[in-house]
């Protein structure tokens, strides 16, 4: 499976959680601490809605404020649809992933981009799912990929302040428990 393939799976796996959200869940809380269900949808869209400008060659200084704030506005399954097919399509581009995109830390190839994306998806697929009732398992196929990419960053993540220290999950853990744990997430968290 190639890059694109798995952004395509990672951000399918993302819309599927949502689209199972209860009405009444946006305002419950999530494993990241400062986040509701609703906060962590919309970061996710902001990380969607990114792609397409980051793909043209465009800079964080020409995008600006414009992807700042509410992006789910009244219906935010609908808004988390439209993000994900936009960037999916977005990725699908030939030659896209051969691309440069320039980050807030500097030039990066598309495809170091897309992993971070892919591994964002996967880690909050699991935060939304948790939080909401919906499937925990991800598929284990990306879990290995992305352990394998994150052992290199898990420093630099940390360092940079984007995880949470990492979590002991135990010697005899699931492979995606190990990956939750990487990033900082316990296992065991439950909304109640």
């Amino acid at each position: 499976m190639d890059v694109v393939q798995m952004h395509t799976r990672a951000v399918e796996l993302f819309l599927d959680r949502v689209r199972t959200v209860p009405d009444g869940a946006w305002a419950g809380p999530t494993p990241c601490a400062d986040w509701d269900v609703r906060t962590l949808v919309n970061h996710v869209v902001g990380e969607e809605r990114w792609v397409v400008p980051l793909l043209e060659g465009k800079t964080i200084e020409q995008v600006g404020t414009a992807l700042d704030g509410d992006l789910l506005g009244e219906l935010p399954g609908q808004a988390a649809e439209e993000a994900g097919k936009a960037a999916e399509a977005a990725f699908a581009e030939p030659g896209a992933a051969d691309r440069i995109v320039h980050l807030s830390f500097g030039d990066t190839p598309a495809e170091e981009y897309a992993m971070q994306l892919i591994a964002d998806h996967l880690v909050h697929g699991w935060d939304l799912a948790v939080a909401t009732g919906g499937e925990t398992r991800l598929d284990p196929t990306l879990v290995g990929v992305i352990a394998s990419w994150f052992a290199e960053r898990e420093a630099l993540y940390r360092s940079a302040g984007a995880i949470a220290e990492r979590v002991d999950v135990g010697p005899d853990a699931s492979a995606q428990d190990r990956l939750l744990g990487t990033f900082g997430r316990d296992p065991r968290w439950s909304s109640s």
